[in-house]
């Protein structure tokens, strides 16, 4: 492939991940604690969307905050894996073998 090409095919990939990243907005995540009183739902690219809390949390602040940080970071963290599956797969199918840029888009 001429280097033309490869610039052209670079490119395209390029556009290919800006489109996958748009995406992966309308990808939901949701989360729950493990006993259902808090609820999260996050897109892939990490954007709170809702969340619920049980009215029983609402008493206790620091429980609450508790709740809060285990289950978005849980949340956070599936999004994530989603997020660079997605990213990895377009970069992967549509990248030109070019030496030493192998770690472009990580």
């Amino acid at each position: 492939m001429d280097l033309m090409g490869m610039m052209g095919k670079l490119k395209e990939t390029q556009q290919k991940i800006e489109d996958t990243k748009k995406r992966l907005d309308s990808v939901l995540i949701d989360e729950q604690s493990t006993d259902g009183l808090l609820k999260v739902t996050i897109t892939a690219n990490s954007k709170i969307k809702s969340i619920a809390i049980d009215d029983s949390l609402l008493t206790d602040n620091e429980q609450l905050e508790d709740y809060l940080i285990v289950t978005l970071n849980k949340a956070i963290e599936r999004a994530n894996a989603v997020n660079q599956t997605e990213l990895d797969a377009v970069a992967k199918m549509d990248m030109p073998m070019i030496p030493g840029m192998d770690n472009l888009f990580k």
